[in-house]
């Protein structure tokens, strides 16, 4: 079993050809390590865009790649990664990449060229990102946001060379560094995942707002609701606007008699529906109006 950190580059580029913008892999970069973390080989190969004809200059600038560095030696995108399956072949190997954003892009790419999301020859998968932030403590990221490369070789106290980074090879090597500073075997198998057809689905799909009232299996009047005051239950309003990709209502409490505006966001993911709720308490004239007006509605 090995362990294949993976870095990708690419053109982020407006194409003619898709009608729409996209992020073109233009190069592969790798290393192989084994179960105590030595390197025992590497992979590089350019790809010759085939959607994005000329590199942006963004692209040019944050990786120092050139038009004529990707026309000299890049090769097709199909016959790169039949290359690099093969050069990292075995069921039981895991890939691994800093953030799931170049799985991500590889995938859309898998898609653009064969019609199929699924990338067959990476079976299991790690993100080496939210391992390596899982050791990091708190006061170094209070937020919890995510921390790139850079950051985290700086907080792991690791040495490198900032210049020569955001080329696919540099990167793999600062990524298994960082990998071998907290390196627990046990602990990495935990973000370790199967990759089934399903993995790769759930990965592209892109999670979105529910603004109507039932969707699916939602429905906004099934939602339970709590008195943020003194737990009592509340009912769903029967008035319900949508603000802010938010449905937005009145309720009074029948326990404690507070009135309240409430907010219930539902967010649609891959095969679940996740919904937080929130509660702003009413001013006392709002709060006279909201109670007088359900006072007329029972008449």
């Amino acid at each position: 079993m090995y362990y294949i950190i993976f870095d990708l580059e690419w053109n982020g580029s407006y194409s003619y050809f898709t009608k729409a913008f996209m992020n073109e892999i233009i190069e592969i970069g790798a290393v192989k390590l084994d179960e105590k973390l030595n390197i025992v080989d590497t992979y590089k190969q350019m790809i010759f865009p085939q959607f994005t004809k000329k590199l942006s200059g963004r692209c040019k600038r944050l990786t120092n790649i050139t038009n004529e560095e990707v026309r000299e030696n890049g090769i097709d995108f199909l016959d790169a990664f039949h290359d690099f399956a093969r050069w990292g072949s075995g069921d039981d190997n895991v890939y691994m990449s800093w953030s799931n954003s170049d799985l991500f892009v590889m995938t859309q790419n898998f898609t653009q060229h064969t019609g199929s999301a699924r990338v067959d020859f990476i079976k299991n998968y790690c993100d080496v990102q939210k391992y390596c932030m899982s050791f990091i403590k708190k006061e170094d990221n209070p937020n919890g946001n995510q921390v790139s490369l850079e950051n985290c070789a700086e907080l792991f106290k690791i040495n490198f060379d900032s210049e020569k980074l955001h080329r696919a090879l540099a990167d793999c090597y600062l990524t298994a560094e960082c990998l071998r500073s907290v390196f627990d075997k046990d602990k990495l198998e935990q973000y370790t995942k199967k990759c089934d057809s399903k993995f790769f689905e759930r990965l592209l799909f892109k999670p979105f707002y529910i603004t109507e009232e039932t969707y699916e299996s939602f429905n906004v009047r099934e939602v339970d609701l709590v008195c943020p005051n003194c737990g009592g239950l509340l009912d769903v309003p029967d008035e319900l606007t949508v603000v802010n990709k938010s449905f937005k209502g009145a309720v009074k409490c029948n326990y404690c008699n507070r009135s309240f505006w409430i907010f219930i966001r539902a967010k649609k993911l891959y095969d679940s529906v996740s919904v937080k709720t929130s509660y702003v308490e009413m001013n006392k004239r709002k709060a006279r109006k909201l109670n007088s007006k359900q006072k007329r509605n029972k008449f």
